[in-house]
């Protein structure tokens, strides 16, 4: 069965379901989108490896792992997002260390923060876009609209919202600097990107 590439189009937080956020994966070629439910944390690690102008005082554990990936000569070529049980996704690692290729099985949210690390594509197969892939219209902040009658899913996407306040409205630039500063080195994440998103818009 052929592999069907992906890419990374958005991470959406949920304001009803505590802790609760939605990795948003596009086809490519195509406009069907995978929405997982992953944890804060690992939401985060993606979201700062996507972010190449924040640097974490201290590595994260993904971090770590490529780390000690780099220094043991192993290479994560491809992540493949290869199983759909009651809702939750399987994958693996297709690493390789001296031209012998090892796959090896990780959670989803892990498998794709470490793939962001590697700069390795994603890929998954067409019975699983088939059976869980959804029709998305993704809006700039991340907002997640469901306009797919299909319940083939068993997440609730009207929970997955972003809300629409601007809370950086009265920041100037330079505080919006300071306050990423200020976010990186308290290791607070995920201020740290949307201060990040906020500098981007004004750019």
């Amino acid at each position: 069965m052929s592999l069907i590439q992906l890419t990374i189009k958005g991470i959406s937080y949920s304001q009803t379901q505590s802790g609760a956020y939605a990795l948003v994966l596009s086809e490519m070629e195509g406009t069907r989108t995978l929405p997982i439910i992953i944890g804060a944390f690992e939401a985060q690690s993606i979201a700062i490896a996507l972010e190449t102008e924040i640097r974490p005082p201290r590595p994260l554990t993904h971090d770590l792992f490529k780390t000690f990936s780099d220094r043991f000569s192993i290479t994560v070529k491809e992540v493949i997002i290869h199983k759909l049980v009651d809702g939750v996704f399987f994958s693996s690692l297709v690493c390789e260390k001296d031209g012998v290729e090892e796959i090896i099985d990780a959670r989803t949210s892990d498998a794709i923060a470490i793939a962001v690390r590697f700069q390795a594509p994603i890929y998954t197969y067409e019975n699983i876009l088939e059976k869980a892939g959804i029709f998305l219209k993704i809006e700039e902040e991340f907002g997640i609209e469901d306009t797919s009658e299909s319940d083939e899913i068993s997440l609730e996407l009207e929970d997955l919202v972003v809300q629409n306040e601007e809370p950086f409205s009265d920041v100037s630039l330079k505080e919006l600097h300071d306050q990423l500063n200020n976010a990186v080195s308290d290791e607070n994440y995920e201020l740290a990107a949307k201060i990040r998103d906020e500098i981007s818009k004004r750019s």
